[in-house]
Order: C-alpha cells, then sequence, then structure tokens
C-alpha cells in the first residue's frame, strides 16, 4: 500500500468514525509512522468545527489513542527486555561498532533523565513514538510514564486538533510546521548516524589500513 492510499484510508476513517477513528488511528499512528500524526489531528479538528462533534471529545480520543499506543511499544520492549538486548550487542554488535559499554551508558543516561526524555520526546515527530521502546527495555516505573506520556502527548495533541479546528476548509496547512521540523529530526538522526558510523567503523579501518 503506497503512502498516498495510507493517507486516503486514514483520512476516510476519521471521517466516517468520528473519535473512534481518531482514537484508532492516533494508536496506530505510534506503532506505524507513516500514517502521519500532523494530518490525523488537524483533520479530527476541522471534522469537529463542521460536523458538530465535541472538541474536548476529539481531543480526549487523541490521548486514548497516543496512550494506548505508547503503551504497546513499551509492553513488547519490556517483553523483550534489557537481558535479551545485551544478548544481542554482545554478539552482533561488533558490526554496527556498538559494545556492551555503549550500551551501560546509554541506560545509565536514560535512568537518570527517563521523565524529561518521554516528556520532551511525545512533542517530537518521530521521537514521539521511539521514546516508548528504551522506557520499556529499561522498565521505567509505569506510572511515570503513562504520567509523562500523557503530558507530553496533551502538548501535541490540543495544538494540531486546536490548528485544524481553527483552519477550518485549510487544515492540512497545520501539518506543513510539523513536516519541515520531522525533515530536520531526520536530518539530526542521519548526522549521528554518519558521525557514529565513521567514529566506530570507518576510522579504525582507516587506522589499521595505513
Amino acid at each position: 500500500m503506497s503512502l498516498e492510499a495510507i493517507v486516503g484510508w486514514a483520512t476516510a476513517i476519521v471521517e466516517r468514525l468520528g473519535p473512534v477513528g481518531v482514537a484508532a488511528m492516533v494508536t496506530l499512528e505510534n506503532l506505524f509512522p507513516p500514517i502521519p500524526s500532523e494530518l490525523i489531528l488537524p483533520l479530527a479538528g476541522f471534522v469537529s468545527a463542521t460536523d458538530g462533534a465535541s472538541l474536548p471529545m476529539m481531543i480526549s480520543a487523541a490521548m486514548i489513542g497516543s496512550l494506548a499506543g505508547a503503551l504497546i511499544l513499551y509492553g513488547l520492549a519490556a517483553a523483550f527486555g534489557p537481558v535479551r538486548l545485551r544478548g544481542l550487542v554482545r554478539r552482533h554488535g561488533r558490526w554496527l561498532g556498538l559494545t556492551e559499554e555503549d550500551l551501560d551508558r546509554s541506560e545509565k543516561w536514560f535512568d537518570q533523565r527517563s521523565a524529561r526524555a518521554v516528556l520532551i520526546c511525545r512533542c517530537i515527530p518521530l521521537m514521539r513514538s521511539l521514546i516508548s521502546i528504551p522506557a520499556g527495555l529499561r522498565r521505567m516505573p509505569l506510572l511515570s510514564f503513562v504520567l509523562y506520556t500523557l503530558a507530553g502527548s496533551l502538548i501535541w495533541n490540543v495544538a494540531l486538533v486546536m490548528a485544524g479546528y481553527l483552519l477550518g476548509e485549510n487544515w492540512e496547512a497545520a501539518g506543513e510546521p510539523v513536516e519541515l521540523l520531522q525533515m530536520a529530526v531526520l536530518a539530526l538522526i542521519a548526522v549521528a548516524m554518519g558521525w557514529f558510523a565513521w567514529r566506530r567503523l570507518l576510522a579504525p579501518r582507516l587506522k589499521r589500513s595505513q
């Protein structure tokens, strides 16, 4: 299924099912990022403005979907567990330049900043879904995870739903700044991955060949 078909399918569900469709699509968006929340949430606001659906109900539906998707990822990561992750790094980490010491540092970093990390990342495209994985792997206290996920999701959901509500028929314009932010996040991720690959994989091989 193409991205255009996915977007059309998600739009049809939100328009047809209202808050139930919003909750379902936001849940799926957390698990399957090609379903864009920058389209679903403004559309929810527009539907609320034109079809008489309750705006608080649309926001509540988005919150339910956000939490459901985050909890699914958290649960899957927690079930996989840190022991299996460490085993994978031990067996295959050398192909990616990863060591158990890297894992120790990343686990320590997350444990010290888990609340802030979840809160902030829930407001950032792409990262808003991915942050549930380290939270689950590190078995972050569930109550804290839920509270900070809800707090970050509330900021994101209210901003986009309200944007769609206020923009009316121009609701699609609400997603343009989010798309730009998403491109910036992807660029930063690409730069970080490139730097890591150079430092851990390419530079050592060049030194050995000299």
